[in-house]
């Protein structure tokens, strides 16, 4: 087993972050773990596996690995029978029942990025079993079109539609299960031609999820999750850069309210990373200087032009773990900095001009 490290290298970007300053955020992230190894949000807060693992990977790269193993070792404890994760716990309880496919994915991204900074080939033995049914359980919802269903509410009743977002995420996630896979000489086949399927749906069939066009993660997921690259890539990031970009200030959650969040912020700079734009990043990364607390934590949104803080003075560890991952990538420290530039994943099967299951007349512009 892993244990912390002294030795590590943390992210240091001069001008911008310190080591010393990212230590201190992954210090507040280590504050909400609790004894059985989940991570709240913030303090009395609740917990989703989703951030759960984003902050687990922030852990990660400042080499806390005492609490990376903790925080799976929850997971795998509280994992249910079918391979899934409640939505949201509290401390001693579950406080939402629904099923979220992409929450539930995420883990296969979370483990990948653990063995790649800690180079230690056990914890993908180790935590093998947990990723499969997780993602077996993911791919129980994809459908023709690719495309995965999003949630079943807590009767087992499935939600009709995808998520343009969620489905990016799971498309990410499903490329990292893969490339577990490989390494441990477990190819899985029905895997690969699911995330094709899916990295097809999410770059060529905008149709096929619910309009949600007004959230900034329907803006750059796609790019943040390598199905839409190059010059298809640049072209969707620029044409929404203006409404959802405040000068100066980051990256607004939703396009009609001046409401700046730190972790879209954050993300929005790992998506410019992905697509080549280092420069933009980085100056995208600054901004979020106004989000950081004297302790090393990050606001989740300050509101314009008063700088009031939404939901007030909350501080987010999901926000913290997304600016630790920010900073690996554009500092490139890690082994895993690259991982949403898809460095270390094989690829991803291309299924353009391949017939697929949608016709024409619904927008395929891969066939």
């Amino acid at each position: 087993m892993t244990t912390n490290r002294t030795d590590v290298t943390l992210p240091e970007l001069p001008g911008i972050l310190t080591a010393d300053e990212l230590a201190e955020t992954a210090q507040s992230i280590a504050d909400q773990q609790q004894r059985n190894g989940m991570i709240l949000w913030s303090t009395g807060g609740h917990c989703d596996p989703w951030n759960h693992v984003e902050a687990a990977m922030a852990l990660a790269i400042c080499g806390r690995f005492d609490e990376v193993e903790r925080a799976y070792d929850w997971l795998e404890a509280t994992q249910l029978g079918n391979g899934s994760w409640f939505n949201y716990y509290l401390a001693n309880s579950v406080k939402d029942p629904r099923l979220d496919t992409n929450v539930v994915a995420y883990v296969a991204a979370g483990v990948w990025h653990h063995y790649l900074v800690s180079g230690d080939l056990s914890i993908l033995e180790r935590r093998f079993k947990m990723v499969e049914r997780a993602i077996d359980f993911v791919l129980r919802y994809q459908q023709p079109d690719g495309s995965i269903r999003w949630s079943l509410d807590q009767r087992g009743f499935q939600e009709t539609y995808a998520l343009l977002t969620g489905s990016s995420s799971i498309y990410h996630s499903l490329r990292c299960a893969v490339a577990i896979a490989e390494k441990l000489e477990r190819p899985n086949l029905r895997w690969e031609l699911s995330t094709g399927r899916l990295g097809h749906a999410v770059a060529h069939h905008r149709g096929s999820f619910a309009p949600k066009h007004e959230f900034a993660m329907d803006w750059y997921y796609p790019m943040l999750s390598g199905a839409l690259e190059g010059e298809e890539g640049l072209a969707r990031m620029d044409s929404m850069w203006d409404t959802f970009v405040m000068g100066g200030k980051g990256v607004r959650c939703v396009s009609s309210e001046d409401w700046v969040t730190g972790a879209e912020t954050a993300e929005c700079v790992m998506a410019l990373d992905a697509l080549g734009q280092a420069d933009k990043a980085l100056e995208l990364l600054t901004w979020t200087k106004a989000h950081r607390q004297s302790d090393g934590s990050y606001l989740t949104g300050l509101v314009y032009p008063d700088h009031l803080t939404f939901p007030d003075n909350e501080a987010t560890t999901y926000t913290a773990g997304a600016i630790i991952m920010a900073a690996d990538a554009l500092s490139n420290t890690t082994p895993a900095a690259g991982l949403f530039r898809g460095e270390t994943l094989g690829e991803a099967l291309d299924l353009a001009g391949v017939a697929c299951d949608v016709s024409a007349q619904d927008g395929c512009t891969g066939r």
